[in-house]
């Protein structure tokens, strides 16, 4: 399987699928984003209906779809089973790392492009590529890379919160019920795992980032967020630092919130 980041010059001569996997938490529309300009040849991936199932308090924001519709996505977008797909967006690959660690979780040879639209240095295209529908094999997500809330808030390894640092303490909350995090959870925000134009950090960094919140291997590692989408950016940077693959709580946050459960605050 390929690294889960690579560069503009890794895939300059691959027949590679690009998707772009914008999404706002502010509401503005990923998809005319991409209308307006995006890298020539990419698809677009809908956060809302191709990577997540339907929002309810009981499952959070962004559950995880069924695989059947997945696969269907993928497929109506010209995406095969063996392809090698490349996502970006526009905010250092903390959403698009949602398809790739579903792609990669399901055996996939998939990758996040380093930089993503940020630091891409040639033409953006309105063009929309016509890709004919293929057919993309349903997987069931692997149990494995999966963590439920019980499995969360029970975890003997480490828990970690790759939201900001003020909604990590409570400070604000923009969208979900309460303010805080899950008790015992290391703030580890993953737009930290980048730099200003959007490339990831140097690996010997990305691994010190891990060692300062006691992860120096991803085995007993669990990753969370708001809605279950950037805590992915936070495990992808685990393996493409050689710390190896942790964990997802899917409801993250928008799902405990909705529980009895204590909320801490704070640092």
């Amino acid at each position: 399987m390929i690294d889960p980041v690579v560069d503009a010059s890794w895939i300059a001569d691959r027949p590679v699928v690009l998707a772009d996997v914008r999404w706002y938490l502010d509401g503005r529309s990923g998809r005319e984003a991409y209308e307006r300009g995006h890298l020539p040849g990419a698809v677009f991936i809908d956060l809302d209906t191709a990577l997540a199932g339907p929002a309810s308090p009981a499952e959070g924001r962004h559950p995880l779809p069924d695989p059947e519709v997945f696969a269907a996505a993928m497929a109506s977008a010209g995406i095969k089973d063996q392809d090698q797909i490349i996502a970006y967006d526009d905010a250092g690959g903390v959403v698009a790392s949602r398809l790739v660690w579903l792609l990669r979780a399901t055996g996939h040879d998939a990758a996040l492009l380093d930089g993503g639209l940020t630091a891409w240095s040639g033409e953006l295209t309105t063009e929309i590529p016509v890709r004919p529908a293929t057919k993309f094999t349903a997987r069931p997500w692997p149990a494995d890379r999966l963590a439920s809330l019980e499995e969360t808030v029970t975890a003997s390894g480490p828990v970690l919160d790759a939201r900001d640092a003020a909604r990590f303490r409570g400070d604000t909350e923009p969208v979900d019920p309460r303010p805080g995090h899950i008790p015992g959870a290391r703030n580890l925000p993953c737009r930290d795992n980048v730099t200003a134009d959007g490339r990831f950090l140097p690996v010997a960094a990305l691994r010190e980032r891990f060692a300062e919140v006691g992860v120096d291997d991803a085995a007993d590692v669990i990753s969370y967020c708001g809605s279950g989408v950037t805590a992915c950016h936070n495990l992808i940077a685990l393996e493409h630092a050689g710390l190896g693959e942790g964990r997802l709580f899917p409801g993250s946050w928008s799902q405990y919130s909705h529980t009895g459960r204590p909320a801490a605050t704070g640092d």
